[in-house]
């Protein structure tokens, strides 16, 4: 659900981009106050982890279209909303500016619709709320499940409706939040029984994990959590990339159901060919391939998916580290 600058006027992107700097500045100075001194290492392998998921697009059977996981309330729930927002700031970042995924202008937009809705309405209000009424692996699933499909409706919703008050498409508003939210239901289904295998298996083998760290030992639970994700943050986006389905994904699908075509044509003003020429200049591995060579696709998925990882573990460990310097200082 990456938006592009085709769908955002310079004004609706400036409103968005103070949102979502608003927001980190305020999950940054939560994040120094946590108990979480210990997971600065497990914050960086996760978000390595899902900028590696979200790598793989499933198709939705019937529709023709694809979706891939957001994986913000799977950050919250074992982060905490405010460390999961800034995992995934540092996420979206990273795809914009390295692989040109999602435009420069439309990244406030997108770190609000994808961080914002899980992280602080789906997970407190919706995934606490049942696991604390509903014990064990069935709250987990039904909790995970809820939640991931009310935070992808809600961030599809903002999706149209930052494109209508930008009023640069002619996308008409009603048809294409009838395409919107149905699809977007069903990949929230998927990514959310996908969120509860996960959160199922760390609660079985690593317990500790989701308390904040075992009083005896939290360092046991923190060092086994960061060598399987590191793990599986390697293999998801080295090879099991390979195998992500090619259909459009569910905002793309809506946009060709109503054009018949998926790549919408950015508006001629100044900033948008600014952030533009900034993105082709700076972005490295454009849509996970090697620039101007003609490797396998299988190898720029694969480096792609290893030199991301890396670079979004090293962005998201710096700045939890930043914020347990602060912490110590004061």
């Amino acid at each position: 659900m990456h938006m592009a600058d085709a769908l955002v006027s310079p004004a609706v992107g400036g409103l968005f981009w103070a949102a979502s700097a608003f927001l980190t500045a305020k999950s940054s100075a939560a994040a120094k106050n946590d108990n979480m001194s210990r997971g600065t290492a497990l914050m960086g392998v996760l978000a390595a982890f899902v900028f590696a998921s979200q790598m793989i697009n499933f198709s939705i059977p019937g529709t023709g279209s694809s979706g891939h996981i957001g994986g913000g309330l799977l950050l919250a729930i074992l982060l905490g909303p405010e460390r999961a927002f800034l995992s995934m700031v540092s996420i979206l970042t990273v795809q914009a500016l390295f692989f040109a995924d999602g435009g420069l202008l439309a990244l406030g937009c997108n770190i609000f619709n994808m961080g914002f809705f899980p992280c602080f309405i789906a997970y407190p209000h919706i995934y606490k709320r049942i696991t604390e009424r509903v014990d064990g692996p069935k709250g987990i699933m039904s909790g995970a499940i809820s939640a991931s499909v009310a935070g992808l409706l809600m961030g599809a919703f903002f999706v149209v409706l930052q494109t209508t008050l930008s009023r640069i498409t002619a996308l008409p508003v009603g048809v294409f939040m009838m395409l919107m939210l149905p699809v977007h239901f069903a990949i929230g289904a998927v990514e959310g029984f996908a969120t509860a295998m996960v959160i199922i298996y760390v609660y079985a083998r690593m317990p500790e994990v989701l308390n904040g760290g075992s009083p005896d030992k939290p360092e046991n639970g923190m060092k086994r959590a960061v060598a399987v994700f590191s793990v599986l943050a390697l293999l998801t986006g080295g090879f099991f990339a390979w195998y992500a389905s090619s259909s459009p994904d569910g905002l793309e699908w809506s946009i060709l159901n109503v054009t018949g075509t998926t790549e919408l044509d950015a508006p001629q003003t100044h900033i948008h060919a600014l952030f533009s020429s900034l993105q082709d200049m700076i972005a490295p591995l454009p849509d996970y391939s090697i620039k101007g060579e003609t490797y396998s696709e299988n190898m720029g998925t694969t480096v792609s998916g290893i030199v991301g990882s890396i670079i979004t573990l090293t962005f998201a460990v710096l700045m939890g580290m930043m914020f347990s310097r602060r912490k110590s200082r004061q």
